[in-house]
């Protein structure tokens, strides 16, 4: 029976089987096992202990039959694999069908065209999305951009964090650069701080675990802020350093000309390129 609460999810990798998950298991808006329809040529292993502990259906690719059981098609393949599923999905999707979707670098230009007529609403996820620490950024078409199909995207895309919108799709690009990945840049910083202490004497593992440890304690109290408004990034590095003190003494390295805020500048600049690139591709 056709149904609007019905899912597909076209792909099944990382981030779709985490999005899967957070469907099943979500204590609201959770989408019963026989609502939801996993569409790949092969079950991930990521995918497998959702697939035998819910008994999913999964189906290599989305026929006429089931398509028409689906009022929710959530595109989560890898860019490069959609130009060679695109036509058959095209045809077999309901004309009313919500389409979400999740390629990075695809805009809803490229996807109007494989999906004329249907509401289409883009999102963005990143990396934390895998354990529900992440952040999503989604834009609609015309036809997407009603409560109705805002409220399904929220309802899918938030069980990976929460989604924040957008009233123009160009600025998808600047969201790619920050939050998109943003995550590399945090792990490069960790990464980079371990190898400090390590040089400094620590040994490699600890400088590792004090390194993490910061990082993610520090990620704590800058969302506690933010959700208190009590302080943000700012008020916080200036609470933590002393004049003349050992921070200060770090924090003249990282700030001086040329240093930390204007590479990140630069990094953000050049993934938000990149994304316009892609796009321009796809488009």
């Amino acid at each position: 029976m056709a149904s609007r609460n019905k899912v597909a999810l076209v792909g099944a990798g990382r981030m779709g089987s985490a999005m899967a998950a957070g469907w099943l298991g979500a204590e609201r808006n959770a989408l019963p096992p026989e609502d939801l329809i996993l569409v790949c040529p092969r079950v991930s292993d990521s995918a497998r202990p959702l697939v035998d502990r819910y008994n999913l259906k999964v189906v290599e690719t989305l026929d006429a039959k089931t398509a028409a059981e689906v009022g929710r098609v959530v595109v989560a393949v890898k860019p490069q694999v959609f130009p060679k599923i695109a036509p058959a999905l095209s045809e077999v999707v309901r004309e009313d069908a919500l389409i979400i979707s999740v390629l990075a670098g695809t805009g809803l230009t490229a996807l109007g065209r494989v999906f004329p007529g249907r509401p289409v609403i883009r999102v963005m996820p990143n990396t934390p999305g895998s354990i529900g620490k992440g952040i999503n950024v989604a834009v609609a078409n015309a036809a997407g951009d009603i409560p109705e199909n805002r409220k399904a995207a929220e309802d899918l895309a938030g069980v990976t964090g929460p989604v924040e919108w957008l009233d123009e799709e160009r600025l998808m690009d600047a969201a790619t650069g920050v939050s998109g990945s943003g995550p590399a840049y945090v792990f490069l910083f960790c990464e980079a701080l371990a190898k400090a202490g390590e040089a400094e004497g620590l040994p490699a593992d600890l400088a590792e675990r004090l390194a993490v440890a910061t990082v993610a304690g520090a990620g704590a109290l800058l969302e506690d802020g933010l959700k208190n408004g009590t302080a943000d990034a700012a008020a916080l590095r200036k609470a933590v350093t002393s004049p003349k003190g050992t921070t200060q003494a770090a924090l003249d390295v990282l700030m001086a000309p040329g240093a930390l805020p204007a590479l990140v500048r630069n990094a953000v600049a050049a993934a938000e390129r990149r994304s316009r690139e892609l796009g321009a591709d796809t488009d």
